[in-house]
């Protein structure tokens, strides 16, 4: 069944006969069927436009003439598309800039491996093969999107087209549902359900986003009386914009329609990034201190990507800091990652603030968050974002699995094997 799901054209680039030979033994092993050996960059590039069916380049960095960097360039450059899977010998430093480079350029990064490589590392790797090229596919088909108007979005604020999905958070801790973030969609008339990024830039540019905001809260918090009154009492978070804190107005509209709605105002955690803080800091300071006083929740979103978001914590009176998905998505094979989400739960702990991690897509980044004490989780290992009436029959069918994920030593022994530590 492996052999279905691995690519058949690889080409290993390396100045050692004895790696390259060892790399093609493991990839035979592995299912692959034409595998196309080069010594230095000049060559693999040469045989990638000979050959252009080429679906994988597993490539050594260190070769005389062209180096496995100047290969990465060179494929963006001619507009060539192979995965890679970068296989070195140098330190994990090294490889976790040539990763990020990678990853900046655009390529289709399998894997960053260290030498010697493994059967398991290099299966691991190419069966990532499948899952990419559909993901850069549904990329592509999104990142073109539908061209939308000024005056689609004014009509879809009149007719109401604009609603709320909400993804689950869940306590590392006890497993319970602790809360959801809510998210917008577009329910357009003619291009169906469409996510935030086809839409928020344009609504930025239409002065709208204020508009979005207090709906945002208004269905939030229409969606928060219907869980309470069926029992189940969970808070949610909502995003504040850079434009809707610069209004000075914003304290009192969202105090008064909470006040309004009789939800208790520790049941609403507002989320706001580095860049909303950067606006008017005397009218954010101000409208969060009034927010905070009311007892309204606020949470540093996004948190490690801004230069500044250390000193922004000591600017805003939070009470959670969200660490953001690049810190957390593949921070259990990734040193560096690793060593950077301990510093922000450190933090963290000093400052007394909860922490949320976002982008949680593995169960070993689940674990791994486990162990360095993070309190809650967000990501598509848990839920992806749902309709809030579909909320209450998702908990009832996952509330088991993620009780079973906090007995590592039944659930990880069967999913892993007695190997597992």
């Amino acid at each position: 069944m492996q052999s279905s799901i691995i690519p058949k054209r690889i080409l290993v680039v390396d100045d050692s006969r004895v790696q390259r030979e060892f790399a093609v033994e493991l990839c035979l092993r592995l299912g692959a069927t034409d595998i196309y050996q080069a010594q230095e960059g000049h060559q693999a590039i040469a045989l990638l436009q000979e050959i252009p069916l080429i679906e994988v380049v597993i490539l050594d960095l260190e070769m005389p003439g062209m180096d496995g960097v100047q290969v990465l360039h060179e494929l963006v450059r001619l507009g060539m598309d192979p995965a890679v899977i970068v296989a070195s010998a140098r330190e994990s430093v090294l490889l976790t800039v040539v990763e990020s480079m990678g990853k900046s350029l655009g390529v289709k990064l399998l894997g960053v491996l260290q030498k010697p490589l493994t059967l398991d590392q290099l299966a691991s790797s190419l069966g990532r093969f499948a899952a990419v090229q559909h993901r850069d596919a549904f990329q592509v088909m999104a990142e073109m999107g539908p061209e939308l108007t000024e005056h689609e979005v004014m009509v879809a604020l009149r007719e109401q087209q604009f609603c709320a999905y909400f993804q689950p958070k869940v306590s590392l801790q006890d497993g319970r549902l602790s809360g959801v973030e809510a998210l917008v969609r577009w329910k357009h008339p003619t291009h169906g359900l469409l996510q935030p990024g086809h839409f928020l830039d344009l609504v930025e540019r239409t002065d709208n986003m204020p508009a979005i905001t207090m709906l945002m809260l208004d269905l939030s918090l229409r969606q928060c009386q219907q869980w309470h009154a069926e029992g189940l009492m969970i808070g949610v978070s909502i995003n504040l914009s850079a434009r809707s804190l610069a209004d000075s107005k914003l304290a009192d509209a969202i105090i008064e329609r909470v006040a309004a709605s009789g939800i208790a105002p520790h049941y609403l955690m507002l989320e706001i990034t580095e860049s909303a803080l950067m606006t008017d800091l005397a009218i954010t300071q101000g409208t969060l201190a009034r927010l905070r006083l009311k007892g309204f929740g606020l949470s540093v979103d996004d948190y490690g990507t801004g230069f500044s978001c250390m000193l922004q914590l000591s600017r805003v009176p939070c009470s959670e800091l969200k660490v953001d998905r690049a810190f957390v998505n593949g921070a259990s094979e990734n040193v560096h990652l690793r060593i950077l989400l301990e510093s922000a739960l450190d933090i963290a702990r000093r400052l007394n603030l909860k922490v949320v991690a976002e982008g949680v897509e593995t169960h070993k980044d689940w674990a791994l968050l486990r162990e360095l004490g993070c309190d809650e989780v967000q990501g598509y290992f848990v839920a992806k974002p749902m309709p809030g009436e579909a909320l209450l029959l998702w908990w009832s069918a996952n509330q088991q699995r993620i009780q079973k994920l906090l007995k590592p030593e039944g659930f990880f022994r069967r999913m892993f094997g007695s190997g597992f530590s």
